[in-house]
């Protein structure tokens, strides 16, 4: 990594915009950046760790980006320029600030910006250029990440090396030491892993205490279904704390099981035996039963059947009877048909004779309401005839109306045209007027636009000239006051100098007194050697000590300051009030001013006739489109007017002769379609009277036809009489109920014949009587006896199959808590060793402690070879990975090795020059390592902050020796510091100077020209 360019604008201590060329600084290799305490050298390097990472430093993320000395419209913004793994890449970022408004008053938040720009060969059409990357806070960063492949905090220890931290560092404790150690390194994660063993071991713990819970409970639930008396399991049952070994469990486990399914079997074998025997005697008494209940059942069959018998032989007659009309009915069915066609044809004789009545009753008076069928279709045939004839005038009738319609719409249009002829004669006739008048109009606008130009070039130099005067009046007033103020100035730079000049005289008066007070006797004097002392000086008057001449002449100083300033500052003033008059001459602000406002109001009516220009310019062009249009119009409407009066012409000939033949063919109607109408009624109505006749006599031809039929079919069935017939009519459904009755009561007595003829139920009724409740009762007992039984053997059955289970399941589980009882002892034993708590674990050292412990080795040998140079072969570090005493951390301590004595002894005891370059050696060395661990991105830029005030002239030669061997491989160093011997060691410096209105930076050495 190797900075180039960085620029800063209103940042911290910068108000204006500031700019670093890295370049020319680092030429030599070495640079020093210094100022004044406060001026700002450690901003320069905040800027560019906010630059890389959006972030200050960790010790000043709280201070404000923005400077206060800044302007408030100028943004906050900083940018860098540097390469990175071969990129040349530029980085601008503006924080989230408040700015004016742009339009109207108070402040409004500016969202913070981030750019990353690349410089390529080909940034377009051929040329190189800056090709812009990505303007999203996250892509910038993740991407500057990957490139340095160090955090922030890894950055701030490592490029931009704190010495104030690394001596506190070197003479810190072990816990100090490894939290900064742990964010270099990140080795939080090795911490986790000690801290997922823990929970490792926890989670194996707890699943093993739930294994053996497991097993209690399993226990306690094959004891419970082993029943009272069992063999208790309590012996070999681990408690609560003290697993024993899978083989161990497993063992007794199967024997304890098996001890209680031998004595479950034997309980089942008994169970069975009882349960046979009692099956048997329920078989017995079951056929019992069953022989008693047959008995009984044939007993009862054989009195039902003669009780049965008895009630048939009672209803024989009425059988008879039913028979008889049964028969009746069914010859009677064959007249059926002949009934319902003759009830049929009589009812629609009927209907058909009441129709008829009301067709000629609508006839009314007409001659045919009494005619036959014949008359009335002959009548009918001669009005549809007429109907025919009358269609024709009905046509021309409608094209009568159609002409009217046409007449009036063409009437009605030609009456428009006339109109719109009027109008654009009318309008035509004053149109020349009006377009004189716009021309005259149109030709003072113009001449009003041309003065408008004028009057605004006058009004603008007037303004001018006005502003000048009224700066130059001010700045005169200034200038008055100046002067008065210079003259009190000059008085007391010059009471100043006089008071200087007095107490230097007399001082000067006085120091043959002072010499003479320090005159003792018998004792050399300093000035002629002589220890005689005849007649010393005496003090004329109150001694002046060298602090009040000193303090004087400070006062003279800044007086004689001030009055420069102001000298200066009346000069300025002068000069533009010089300036000012310059241009606006000596005319008074006040005539001026009226001339403005003059020429203003001027220019004003100016501009407001001009701007009618164009409305003339828009009315000019309607009343030439308006032209045009009524021209055409009054063409169009004559055209019109003509077309429609010959039109009007032609209708009114072939409406004349329509009419005559309309009149003609609907005679007295008002209209031939009412006359046709009329027609069409009337021939409705006689075709009408005419079917309602004929379907009359057609009903009373089907009723003659209807009763002969019946009277043959009542002779066919062997009636009298079609009456005779009809009385003994019976329903379908009637005769099949009854058929049904007659047919079930003939197969009932056939059935009781039959049970009365069996053998089995006359033997049965010549038994005593059955008795199945005796037999029933025999069997109840019996069955009581063998579900008592069978419950005893299903007991007996469940608790060995359920024992057999349960000693399955205690297998199994103790089984299945091997392995977690082996993994338990192995993950004991790692978290034990991780966490340093452990037997194992000799020095006590935790995983995350022994690999700073390892990391801080490395960087004690990295400081080492620095360290022996800036000691002149006199110190190394040496880490320690010695066990400290109570709960202190192990393996973080560094102890300095003196090679004068052979010894080795604590940090703490160097003195403050050693403590430095120690110091600087551990921070190198820690920048070396880091760097390798980030994956070796070479660091072609450093800056080491302070610390060079305690060391000698010797010392100091040794560590520029080493921080020159820094500039191999074009490496570049900057040091902050104040010390002086450095600015003429170090030619190439970065000067940072503070004041009033902010800090600025001024490159100064061989590259600075």
């Amino acid at each position: 990594m190797r900075l180039h360019r960085l620029t800063v604008t209103a940042f911290g201590p910068f108000a204006g915009r500031e700019e670093v060329d890295f370049d020319a600084l680092s030429t030599g290799g070495l640079f020093l950046l210094r100022g004044a305490t406060g001026a700002g050298k450690s901003s320069v390097l905040d800027a560019v760790c906010y630059a890389l990472y959006g972030e200050l430093p960790g010790s000043r993320k709280a201070n404000r980006m923005r400077s206060d000395h800044a302007a408030p419209d100028r943004l906050t913004e900083v940018r860098l320029e540097l390469t990175l793994g071969g990129r040349r890449l530029e980085i601008t970022r503006i924080p989230e600030q408040l700015r004016p408004k742009k339009r109207g008053t108070g402040w409004t938040p500016e969202k913070a910006q981030t750019l990353l720009r690349e410089w390529a060969a080909d940034a377009g059409e051929g040329a190189p250029g800056w090709r812009a990357g990505s303007r999203s806070h996250q892509e910038t960063g993740e991407e500057i990440l990957r490139l340095i492949g160090m955090s922030r905090e890894q950055f701030c220890q490592v490029v931009l090396l704190p010495q104030g931290d690394f001596a506190r560092f070197l003479k810190a404790d072990a816990t100090h030491r490894a939290e900064l150690l742990g964010k270099l390194f990140d080795t939080a994660r090795f911490g986790r892993v000690e801290d997922w063993l823990a929970e490792r071991r926890r989670r194996q713990e707890a699943a093993v205490q739930a294994g053996l819970r497991g097993l209690r409970e399993l226990v306690s639930r094959t004891e419970q279904a082993a029943g009272p008396g069992a063999e208790p399991a309590a012996e070999w049952i681990p408690a609560e704390g003290e697993p024993r070994t899978a083989d161990d469990l497993a063992g007794a486990a199967l024997g304890w099981a098996a001890v209680l399914r031998s004595g479950a079997a034997e309980q089942l074998a008994v169970a069975e035996a009882a349960l046979a025997g009692a099956e048997e005697h329920q078989r017995a008494a079951q056929q019992e039963l069953s022989a008693a209940e047959e008995l009984a059942g044939r007993q009862r069959q054989h009195r039902a059947a003669l009780d049965r018998a008895a009630t048939l032989a009672a209803t024989e007659e009425q059988e008879a009877a039913e028979r008889q009309r049964l028969a009746l009915a069914q010859a009677a069915v064959g007249v059926e048909s002949a009934l319902r066609l003759r009830a049929g044809a009589a009812d629609g004789r009927r209907r058909a004779a009441a129709a008829e009545a009301e067709q000629r009753r609508r006839l009314g008076d007409a001659p045919e309401a009494a005619a036959g069928v014949a008359e009335l279709t002959a009548a009918e045939a001669g009005v549809r005839e007429a109907i025919g004839r009358l269609r024709a005038a009905a046509e021309d009738e409608r094209r009568c109306a159609a002409l009217l319609a046409e007449q009036s719409t063409e009437a009605a249009d030609r009456r428009q045209a006339e109109e719109l002829a009027e109008e654009a004669e009318l309008w035509l006739a004053g149109h020349q007027a009006e377009s004189d008048t716009l021309r005259e109009q149109e030709a003072q606008a113009r001449e009003a636009a041309a003065r408008t130009e004028q009057l605004e070039a006058r009004r603008a130099d007037t303004a001018q000239r006005l502003d000048a005067a009224r700066r130059r009046d001010e700045l005169r007033a200034l200038a008055a006051e100046a002067e008065a103020g210079l003259l009190g100035l000059q008085k007391t730079a010059l009471d100043a100098r006089e008071h200087t000049l007095d107490l230097r005289r007399r001082r000067l008066d006085g120091m043959a007194a002072e010499l003479a007070g320090r005159l003792r006797a018998g004792e050399a004097c300093r000035v002629c050697g002589s220890a005689a002392h005849p007649a010393p000086a005496a003090p004329t008057g109150e001694p002046v000590r060298p602090q009040d001449e000193e303090a004087a002449a400070a006062v003279q100083q800044s007086a004689e300051l001030a009055l420069g300033a102001a000298r200066e500052a009346l000069t300025g003033l002068q000069l533009g009030a010089a300036t000012a008059a310059g241009t606006a001459g000596e005319e008074p602000a006040a005539e001026l001013a009226e001339q403005v406002a003059a020429l203003t109001r001027e220019h004003r009516s100016a501009l407001h006739a001009a701007e009618q220009l164009t409305v003339l310019l828009q009315r000019r062009e309607r009343l030439e489109h308006g032209h045009q249009h009524y021209g055409e119009q009054l063409h169009e409407s004559r055209e019109r007017v003509a077309a429609r009066t010959a039109r009007l012409e032609t209708l009114a000939a072939e409406h004349h002769e329509l009419a005559q033949r309309v009149a003609e063919a609907r005679g007295d109607a008002p209209s031939v379609a009412e006359r046709a109408a009329g027609l069409d009624r009337l021939a409705t109505r006689l075709g009408a009277a005419a079917s309602a006749a004929r379907a009359a006599e057609e009903a009373a031809t089907r009723l003659a036809e209807a009763e002969a039929e019946l009277l043959r079919a009542a002779h066919a069935a062997g009636f009298d009489t079609p009456q005779e017939a009809e009385a003994v009519r019976m329903p379908a459904e009637r005769q099949a109920e009854l058929r049904e009755r007659l047919e079930r009561r003939a197969a009932e007595r056939s059935a009781v014949t039959d049970l009365l003829a069996d053998a089995a139920l006359v033997a049965a009724a010549t038994c005593p009587p059955a008795d199945p409740t005796a037999a029933r009762e025999g069997l109840r007992a019996a069955v009581d006896r063998l579900r008592a039984l069978s419950s005893t053997e299903h007991t007996a059955r469940e608790r060995r199959a359920e024992l057999a289970r349960l000693g399955g399941l205690l297998t199994r589980l103790a089984e299945e808590l091997a392995p977690l009882l082996a993994e338990f002892g192995r993950i004991t034993r790692l978290a034990q060793l991780a966490g340093g708590t452990g037997g194992d674990n000799r020095l006590k050292m935790g995983l995350e402690s022994y690999v700073l412990a390892a990391r801080l080795e490395q960087v004690a040998a990295a400081a080492s070879a620095r360290l022996v140079r800036m000691s002149g072969g006199r110190y190394t570090l040496a880490h320690s990975d010695q066990r400290a005493a109570g709960n202190r951390r192990s393996g973080l301590s560094l102890l300095v090795v003196d090679a004068w004595t052979g010894t080795e002894r604590d940090t703490a005891t160097l003195s403050g020059g050693e403590s430095f370059f120690a110091s600087l050696a551990l921070a190198l060395g820690l920048a070396d390592v880091v760097t390798d661990e980030a994956g070796g991105m070479p660091l072609d830029t450093l800056f080491i902050d302070e610390g060079f005030g305690t060391l000698d002239e010797q010392a100091l030669e040794e560590v520029m020796d080493v921080l020159d061997g820094l500039r191999e491989r074009d490496r570049a160093v900057g040091i902050v510091s104040h010390v002086a011997d450095l600015r003429q060691r170090i030619p190439a410096q970065l000067l940072v100077r503070k004041g009033r209105q902010g800090s600025t930076l001024q490159l100064t050495g061989p590259e600075a020209s």
